[in-house]
């Protein structure tokens, strides 16, 4: 791991007026072993279902082949002689971008028929020497695609987008060639100048609902656009279970006293025991937020206190189906969620102690043992969500 910030990434999309699926097809992957972030938009030829599934087969591929390490006038022409061509107009179905982040940091991009990446470096439109990669055989021959290779500094934003934003407001007094990239730039920096630290969802959600407010509300194409930020890590640890052993019951507070970030307990005994070792109060809370769990409690100075095992076993439940639409409620392992989802990396610390209150044989057979439902949790944020997730057995 040679970078020092986290790299958030994520997007948000619209419709065509009138449809129900997306023709843009956003998907991006954390492939652990080389600590690598690939993240790829493909705008499929038209809206709706057809389009959907044209951009699917290409950000798929796109997505599969750049993994592989393959060289990018090679992922271009596998991708462009795999993808059916317009009979009428001669031109592929769906276009692309892909962004590919090294351990390093090194960022890779490659682009063909998507508006030009934008790359904000913290205010500033930042250019990274594009070059053109020209297809010379088969079908596409002639065929002229953009990349670019540059290392982000922290604070830097790469913005990519699908037509639906660039040529949103065409034919209006405001816009009658369409928003156009320039315009999207100067947008984007004037809305991070306005909140330097703002999360890539809502950059791409405002960039998205200007670009339907250029429409008059009507999207004539789908609206897509992905951020990527490179950022200060935010930092949570998840506290569950006693320490093995008696003795490290101190070690544990202690962990938990200097810890340079938010703080969740999960589990009575280990809330007990961080309060006793650290001279605190507990105040439990009466009110049922979610009637199928025990409500939260309170420490001073403690972001989070929650039941263990059956608050976590419901945040694997909840994180197996959440995604940016998902409305949490109020209820502790809700909570839960809301500060993962805020957070860059988690340190779960997992005390070994066999609970006595998990031998009881009425407890339900599916109660599983701590450290399995850690492990189901851990990997759908890794896998889902790009979080950094590390593991402390006491």
């Amino acid at each position: 791991m040679n970078r020092d910030f986290f790299i958030e990434v994520n997007s948000q999309q619209r419709n065509h007026d009138g449809e129900r699926i997306c023709g843009d097809v956003f998907l991006y992957r954390y492939i652990k072993e080389e600590d690598r972030v690939i993240a790829v938009l493909s705008d499929g030829m038209g809206h709706g279902v057809k389009a959907n599934i044209l951009a699917t087969l290409t950000a798929t591929m796109a997505l599969n082949f750049t993994r592989e390490h393959k060289e990018v006038d090679r992922i271009a022409e596998i991708i462009m002689n795999t993808l059916p061509v317009c009979s009428e107009r001669k031109i592929s179905y769906s276009t692309f971008t892909i962004v590919d982040i090294e351990s390093s940091g090194k960022t890779n991009i490659l682009e063909y028929d998507n508006p030009t990446t934008i790359i904000l470096r913290g205010t500033d439109i930042f250019d990274p020497s594009w070059k053109t990669v020209t297809l010379d055989k088969g079908k596409n021959s002639g065929k002229v695609l953009k990349t670019c290779t540059f290392t982000p500094s922290k604070e830097d934003r790469i913005i990519f987008c699908s037509d639906g934003v660039a040529q949103s407001g065409m034919g209006s007094e405001a816009y009658p060639f369409g928003w156009g990239r320039d315009e999207i730039a100067n947008y984007a920096s004037a809305l991070v100048k306005s909140e330097a630290s703002m999360s890539a969802i809502t950059l791409s959600g405002k960039i998205v609902t200007m670009a339907h407010k250029n429409d008059a509300y009507k999207a004539k194409d789908d609206i897509s656009c992905a951020t990527i930020y490179f950022r200060e890590p935010r930092k949570l640890l998840i506290c569950t279970g006693p320490p093995y052993e008696k003795e490290k019951d101190r070690e544990l507070a202690l962990k938990v006293k200097d810890y340079n970030g938010k703080v969740i307990l999960s589990g009575g005994t280990t809330a007990d025991i961080v309060a006793r070792e650290l001279n605190k109060t507990i105040i439990d809370e009466l009110i049922f937020e979610d009637p199928e769990l025990p409500p939260e409690s309170f420490i001073e100075g403690i972001d989070l206190v929650t039941e263990g095992i059956l608050t976590l076993q419901k945040v694997n439940e909840i994180l197996k189906r959440y995604n940016n639409s998902v409305k949490l409620g109020k209820g502790p392992a809700d909570k839960i969620v809301k500060l993962i989802m805020e957070s860059d990396e988690i340190h779960f610390i997992i005390g070994t102690r066999i609970n006595i209150a998990h031998q009881d044989p009425n407890l339900p057979v599916d109660l599983e043992i701590r450290r399995t439902v850690v492990k189901r949790i851990a990997r759908l944020l890794e896998e889902k969500w790009l979080k950094k997730v590390s593991f402390e057995y006491i």
